[in-house]
């Protein structure tokens, strides 16, 4: 019983806070939905080009606002109320949806604009997430992080097991346009949700939206070898051993649309079947090496895939992958939320999203282009697992301080920074006025 209960869940977060209860929600119901769009948009996109290359430019549309914007929508989150930030954002995607669902109505539905609506979503996504990252450690108790970050990404990983077999379903049954107004109606639920939670203020002092602020908040994530090694290991595994581009061409090979949705929801079975056990994180405290191990693990179960000619052991390999990625996503974002003061959190945050989201997008764009040589769809994949394993091996040696970074020794770091600056902040209000 006590070992179950080691590896059980921790559901307090959900118990004791109320806002984060309704931000818990929002984020499961806007994801379920989301993830639907996830997986039909690359599907349209290969119908009308039939082209893996033309697929994987999405993810330059994705890429490139998102590498300005995300330093926006950090310094913003940093500086103005973050729970408005997010709401506001989230009614912003709201719209775009809506534009998705009117062009699939179209007799000819434009390409073009499935690219803006792309490059949209990732900058309105760039102001979004730092908020929310930045936002959610405000609304628990500082011992409950670990579990929270377990739940939330529990929520995205039903949302993903749920909606992404869905969205094949309905692509296989339905015209887009249904696909599209699903996930409309579900923007209904989250903005109502995320409308209830509580105002969450910016610290106290805050540093007002500046190049100058951006700076600083990069300077912090460069003196700080434990971050830069999260940025670095994970973007490694997700350019090398990020396939997702190549779904639909895998797909044909394996059952056709029916099994797409199956695809893109695999990883999410071994990401949920790990934050199921995540009890044990808590009393882990090499966290770095956590994050390198778990990397390295991703690409392994990505070399299965290529190598695969079966569904069910392509599906078993990309569950094993993400149960992989949930480790270390799981990790990074304890290193994040217990190591960086609240002052700089949506800054850092910002940082962070650059970080996930690069791997990803460009992943997208070298699969799609390494299918188009002689290597085909399945070799694109084994050879970038294979890329993704020797890049972890070598970021392990490269980066000595992350390998033996202890989460004890950062929560003390954070501690320290959290005094200095509000000693600073209430130095500054005691000055008398000019």
């Amino acid at each position: 019983m006590t070992s179950k209960r080691r590896l059980s869940l921790d559901l307090s977060p959900l118990r004791t806070s109320r806002d984060f209860r309704l931000v818990f929600i929002a984020g499961l119901v806007t994801a379920f939905g989301s993830f639907i769009s996830y997986v039909t948009i690359p599907y349209q996109v290969a119908k009308l080009t039939d082209d893996p290359l033309m697929v994987g430019l999405i993810g330059v549309c994705e890429l490139l606002p998102l590498i300005f914007m995300s330093f926006v929508g950090g310094a913003l989150a940093d500086y103005i109320d973050r729970r408005l930030l997010v709401w506001g954002s989230e009614a912003a995607l709201a719209v775009i949806c809506g534009i998705l669902l009117v062009n699939s109505l179209s007799d000819e539905p434009h390409l073009w604009l499935l690219y803006v609506a792309a490059f949209l979503t990732a900058a309105v996504a760039g102001l979004q997430r730092p908020a929310l990252q930045a936002m959610v450690p405000r609304l628990v108790k500082p011992e409950e992080l670990p579990a929270t970050m377990s739940l939330q990404s529990l929520s995205m990983q039903f949302a993903q097991l749920a909606g992404m077999p869905l969205a094949g379903i309905l692509l296989a049954t339905f015209d887009l346009a249904w696909v599209y107004a699903f996930d409309l109606l579900t923007f209904a639920v989250s903005l109502l949700c995320l409308f209830l939670v509580k105002a969450v203020p910016p610290p106290v002092a805050a540093d007002r939206p500046s190049v100058k602020s951006v700076v600083i908040g990069l300077k912090y994530a460069k003196s700080r070898p434990e971050l830069l090694g999260t940025y670095l290991v994970d973007i490694n595994a997700m350019f090398f051993g990020m396939p997702s581009a190549l779904y639909p061409f895998l797909a044909e090979d394996l059952g056709g649309p029916k099994v797409l949705g199956l695809l893109y929801a695999a990883p999410a079975i071994g990401s949920l079947l790990a934050t199921i056990g995540s009890g044990w994180t808590a009393r882990v405290h090499r966290h770095g090496l956590m994050v390198l191990i778990a990397a390295a693990l991703w690409g392994v179960g990505i070399v299965g895939v290529g190598l695969s000619n079966t569904l069910w052991l392509t599906l078993f390999c990309l569950a094993f992958a993400g149960a992989a990625d949930m480790v270390s996503g799981l990790f990074r974002m304890i290193i994040w939320n217990q190591t960086i003061p609240d002052h700089l959190r949506g800054r850092l945050a910002g940082i962070e999203m650059l970080s996930y989201t690069t791997g990803p997008l460009l992943g997208q764009l070298r699969a799609g282009a390494m299918a188009r040589t002689g290597l085909g769809v399945a070799g694109a994949i084994w050879v970038g697992g294979v890329l993704c394993v020797a890049g972890s091996l070598a970021l392990a040696a490269a980066l000595p301080k992350f390998l033996r970074y202890d989460g004890e020794h950062g929560m003390a770091l954070k501690k320290a920074a959290d005094d200095e600056w509000n000693a600073t902040a209430a130095s500054r209000s005691e000055q008398p006025l000019p």
